[in-house]
């Protein structure tokens, strides 16, 4: 499979409706769905394989993925980015404890250039679907240009933040204001001296809000669910030390360890072993609503702004101006819900109308119904993933492999979620390497998890998610994107420790290589 074999020919391309078609298009021994760190991470890896006709396929303009789509004011990463980056290319540049976005999206061009994998993108490529061709073996990636690519391997690496999600709220499209996503910022629109409303209070909401305050004359923001919040301990890292990072790369590993650690082990005691340690939670709760009072007087105000959900059930975040931004005169928050839009404002179920020239969408991703998978994609069989998924549950061999779905990775995909997403694409990394290096040393041409294997892993995680605070919490009321609409949950409840040594040694057996 390592052979680049790239040709034009004449191929039969099944559609949708099942009709056949002669096309030219090219082939590939791998195709990869998105150029964010994901894509990057599964490049890098299959070239140490001695894969190099690969193609990376990416719908925006440039690499980067999330970091390269959001460009909001406040935009920073939310873990410490000592721990923010792959273990085997440590970045000694960043300026902050947590880094600005654009310094995460620089980083994802370095690395893109220093492992020589920017040359097999091809941006402004958007894939419509992807199908199973049993009799060529082969994968047919359709592309909404018309265009089909041919593969032997079908990489999806479009994230788990990757489809804005849009409110579908009375009378929007009535509303003669400008309506920006998050996910979509225009950075020529200005914000000096406008009316602007913000609906959603999640993760990007609280970096954003504080810096949308120091620009708008008056900004009412619209809150569905309130967010635990705790303070942030960020500070400028000295060029002192980004030099000594950068002589002697241990030392930065050195502490990369203790902020990996530090994390891990709040994610592990405090979320997936919340029976015994629900201290911790409560420990953070604490936190938060300290933050609250030393930043909010009024009760009122601050009632408003307490989540009724236990930490850990939705993301935490951490600002240290979040809650001081609802105390300026000019900030109000709203809680009673959008009952319509109006050509000049927005009317609130209790009757009271906000005119606004702007309105902000902070409303998130779209992951259950649009995200997994991003694309359609048809296995053997005619299986349609993403009806599957909604029919059966999410589910997913080690996060990676779906049965009837041969020579298909899907990245990121359900129980593959660990707390730092480079954790999580590393481990795949492992995987994508003893699985593909066992397929070339049989001289095989496909591989396809077996149902009994899925069947058995997917039985694990969720016999493992009893002792977690997703089933044990009070998540109710947290609206949380952890959650499927049947409740299920993507996130792996296993130690970072323990999955990385799950791809070392699970059984090449769980495995059909022909």
């Amino acid at each position: 499979m390592a052979n680049d074999f790239l040709q034009n020919f004449n191929v039969r391309c099944i559609g949708q409706s099942g009709t056949v078609t002669e096309v030219s298009t090219q082939q590939f021994d791998v195709v990869i769905v998105g150029a964010g760190f994901g894509g990057i991470g599964a490049a890098i890896q299959l070239k140490k394989l001695g894969y190099e006709n690969i193609l990376i396929v990416d719908r925006e303009s440039d690499l980067g993925g999330t970091w390269h789509v959001n460009r909001y004011p406040g935009l920073a990463v939310d873990i410490p980015s000592t721990s923010y980056s792959y273990w085997f290319e440590p970045n000694p540049h960043w300026s902050r404890l947590f880094a600005p976005g654009g310094e995460i999206k620089r980083y994802a061009s370095d690395v893109a250039d220093k492992y020589d994998v920017r040359r097999h993108m091809r941006f402004n490529t958007a894939v419509d679907g992807a199908r199973w061709d049993e009799d060529a073996q082969l994968w047919q990636v359709a592309l909404a240009d018309g265009d089909t690519l041919i593969t032997r391997v079908l990489i999806t690496a479009t994230g788990v933040l990757s489809q804005p999600r849009s409110p579908q709220l009375p009378g929007i499209n009535e509303f003669a204001g400008r309506v920006i996503h998050t996910a979509a910022w225009d950075d020529n629109y200005d914000f000096e001296g406008r009316r602007v409303a913000v609906i959603g209070t999640g993760a990007t909401a609280v970096q954003l809000i504080p810096e949308l305050a120091k620009q708008a004359a008056d900004l009412t923001v619209y809150q569905r669910t309130p967010i635990h919040v705790g303070p942030k301990n960020d500070f400028a890292i000295p060029e002192s030390l980004r030099r000594l990072f950068a002589r002697a790369p241990l030392i930065q590993r050195a502490v990369r360890w203790i902020t990996d650690m530090t994390y891990e082990l709040t994610f592990v005691l405090g979320v997936l072993h919340y029976r015994r340690f629900q201290w911790l939670n409560t420990t953070g709760e604490y936190l938060s609503t300290l933050l609250r009072f030393i930043s909010i007087r009024d009760k009122e105000l601050r009632r408003k702004l307490t989540p009724a959900y236990d930490l850990g059930c939705k993301r935490p975040t951490f600002s240290n101006s979040y809650y001081r931004t609802f105390t300026k005169p000019h900030v109000h928050l709203q809680v009673t819900g959008v009952e319509r839009f109006e050509p000049d404002g927005i009317v609130a179920t209790d009757g009271t109308k906000t005119e606004i020239d702007a309105l902000v969408l902070a409303t998130g991703f779209d992951l259950w119904e649009a995200n997994f998978p991003a694309i359609e994609i048809i296995g053997r069989d005619g299986r349609n993933l993403g009806k599957w998924w909604r029919n059966k549950g999410f589910q997913a061999y080690q996060g990676l492999t779906i049965p009837y779905f041969p020579n298909l990775l899907s990245l990121a995909s359900p129980y593959a979620v660990s707390l730092n997403f480079f954790d999580m694409m590393e481990y795949q990394m492992r995987h994508m390497d003893r699985l593909l290096g066992e397929v070339r040393r049989r001289n095989a041409t496909t591989f396809e998890i077996t149902e009994e294997a899925n069947d058995r892993f997917r039985d694990r995680m969720s016999k493992l998610q009893h002792n977690t605070v997703f089933y044990l919490g009070n998540c109710a009321g947290a609206r949380s994107y952890y959650f499927s609409p049947h409740g299920e949950t993507y996130l792996r409840a296993t130690s970072t420790r323990a999955t990385v040594s799950e791809q070392a040694s699970f059984a090449l057996s769980d495995y059909a290589i022909a």
